[in-house]
């Protein structure tokens, strides 16, 4: 079941994040969240008007997703990028795929055009997910992160969402 997260979700959203950030180049930093820059980071994006969502399952949650801008300046306003995060018990079971596939239609229902996805070159089973999604390798970086003692490349993805009206939406103030 894939829903709205609420702030009680939070020790277990931070548990997922916090194990990915420990044991893999999924996200590309070693500083885990604290509950305080948890419950930060969950205002901030209920605040900016963006989902943050859990997939359920009979055990608690089994991974959490969202995206945020992907840059802030204002002619970007129209692309997300999203992160998406699965349990390590619940890995390979269906649960990123449901959460991409439900923030896709979040962003389109939101006039989004295009979602982007960054992922570790590494990580071939999220790349083919997002490949296998409707998405489209734009980009390759080279050494551009450092973890674990070694460098590492990150991937971009892309996928236009359902078309858009750019001149139907509403355009921030300056």
């Amino acid at each position: 079941m894939i829903e709205a997260a609420s702030r009680r979700d939070l020790p277990e959203i931070l548990a997922i994040y916090n194990e990915v950030i420990r044991n893999s180049t999924a996200v590309y930093t070693e500083v885990e969240l604290t509950p305080e820059r948890g419950a930060a980071w969950f205002d901030a994006k209920l605040a900016s008007g963006f989902p943050l969502l859990v997939a359920r399952d009979a055990s608690g949650i089994a991974g959490f997703g969202s995206f945020g801008e992907f840059r802030a300046w204002p002619c970007y306003r129209h692309s997300v990028e999203h992160s998406v995060h699965v349990r390590a018990d619940c890995r390979g079971r269906g649960f990123g795929r449901m959460l991409v596939t439900a923030l896709m239609g979040r962003a389109s229902a939101m006039q989004k055009h295009v979602m982007i996805a960054g992922i570790d070159a590494d990580n071939h089973s999220s790349i083919q997910l997002h490949l296998h999604l409707g998405f489209t390798q734009v980009g390759h970086f080279h050494e551009v992160g450092f973890k674990f003692g070694r460098w590492l490349d990150l991937v971009f993805l892309q996928c236009r969402l359902p078309a858009t009206n750019p001149s139907t939406s509403v355009k921030p103030a300056l």
